[in-house]
């Protein structure tokens, strides 16, 4: 673990960024070209299609607790290097794909590598930071992913226009090479492993500190997966034929917003900027349900992604900062199990709901959402922090 209190540029957490960046580019190769890949290859009808890479998710979330477990029983390292290889080998799995069945068993061979890979790496990152600078060094560690959500699709629709499907998807397993052999130069800080450990159980699988924060992102989450499943046919409701400026002003926000929430968690804690946050997201959820046309879609995706780059790395730091190292696996996973659930419910409830009241009162439902999680923080969440924070 990092102890010294002046910086968190080490060369380990250097390293550990770019890997997670090049994974996480590889992985966003696959959202836009894969469902065109399953429906026009493959040859699945819409429904199927939509089943088949929701099994990605399902298998991600079924694993990311007992991961959790395994990263604090066993350490981190081994586990780690062994999930971000089988990332890299699964690209290639998909090159022979060719069938329903064998697409299904690959999305969820890929959510269960996912699910590991993306749940130790946050966990290691944390060991690496000096507590006085945690929320600050995930919010920069955070920056892979808004990152990779404007590279990735881009070079992945780039690759299958100027080669084939196959191609891509052997360069995604290329770049997820180049970050497994970065890896191999982190030195994995070392600490003794409890000579006690919990027992393998259902309640041990779960940091029951981390359920009041891991319930509030339920609420906000929902939006997310509202928003990325359904922004497409939102926007052709608005007249707008393409969705590209959309997610890369959304992933701007983000990407902005996690360079100084986390310093702002640090020196102030977590309540002003988790409210701002929280008022940013209702906001833009509020501006995109009344947009008749592009200006209001990108004016909403700026606002909507500054929104969830605040709150992410708060809601890490605000977990971590409540455990012991001997715990950090534990808290990760119970916190990214809430934030699969969110995504998911947030699918099934737009899909859903827009059918009754249109997407735009959907957005609007999950701006009411937004304002009742922002109430559960100040009733439960912050308390729950103040009581349980290790100074």
């Amino acid at each position: 673990m990092n102890t010294n209190n002046s910086t968190i540029w080490t060369r380990d957490f250097i390293l550990l960024c770019l890997a997670t960046l090049l994974m996480a580019t590889a992985f966003y190769f696959l959202i836009p070209t894969l469902p065109v890949f399953i429906t026009e290859i493959i040859k699945a009808e819409k429904g199927v299609t939509g089943a088949i890479l929701a099994a990605f998710t399902v298998s991600a979330l079924i694993v990311r607790p007992f991961v959790g477990y395994a990263l604090d029983r066993w350490g981190r390292k081994v586990i780690y290097l062994i999930s971000f290889f089988l990332m890299m080998l699964l690209f290639n799995g998909y090159v022979f794909a060719s069938t329903i069945f064998l697409m299904v068993l690959m999305r969820l061979a890929h959510g269960f590598a996912w699910g590991i890979t993306s749940t130790a790496g946050s966990t290691i990152v944390v060991d690496l930071l000096p507590p006085s600078k945690r929320g600050d060094g995930l919010g920069i560690f955070g920056l892979a992913m808004p990152l990779a959500m404007s590279l990735g699709p881009l070079l992945g629709i780039f690759i299958v226009q100027k080669m084939d499907y196959a191609s891509m998807f052997i360069t995604g397993s290329f770049v997820c090479l180049l970050g497994f052999f970065l890896l191999l130069f982190i030195k994995y800080p070392h600490y003794p492993l409890p000579e006690k450990p919990k027992p393998f159980s259902a309640k041990n699988l779960i940091e029951k500190k981390s359920i009041p924060m891991s319930v509030n992102v339920i609420f906000l989450i929902l939006a997310y997966g509202g928003i990325i499943s359904f922004i497409s046919l939102y926007a052709k409701e608005c007249k707008v034929t393409d969705t590209s400026l959309f997610f890369i002003l959304f992933a701007i926000g983000i990407g902005v917003a996690r360079i100084f929430a986390g310093k702002i968690f640090d020196r102030k804690g977590p309540k002003g900027i988790y409210t701002a946050g929280i008022l940013l997201l209702t906001t833009g959820l509020c501006i995109l349900a009344f947009a008749k046309n592009s200006h209001g879609l990108h004016i909403a995706a700026i606002i909507l992604g500054i929104g969830n780059g605040t709150i992410f790395p708060v809601t890490q730091a605000i977990v971590n900062n409540m455990v012991e190292i001997h715990r950090r696996g534990a808290a990760n996973s119970t916190l990214f199990t809430a934030f699969d659930l969110g995504i998911g419910a947030g699918m099934v409830i737009t899909g859903t709901l827009s059918d009754i009241v249109s997407l735009s009162n959907t957005y609007l439902f999950f701006a009411i959402m937004c304002i009742a999680s922002l109430i559960h923080a100040h009733v439960f969440v912050f308390p729950h922090y103040d009581k349980n924070k290790i100074k």
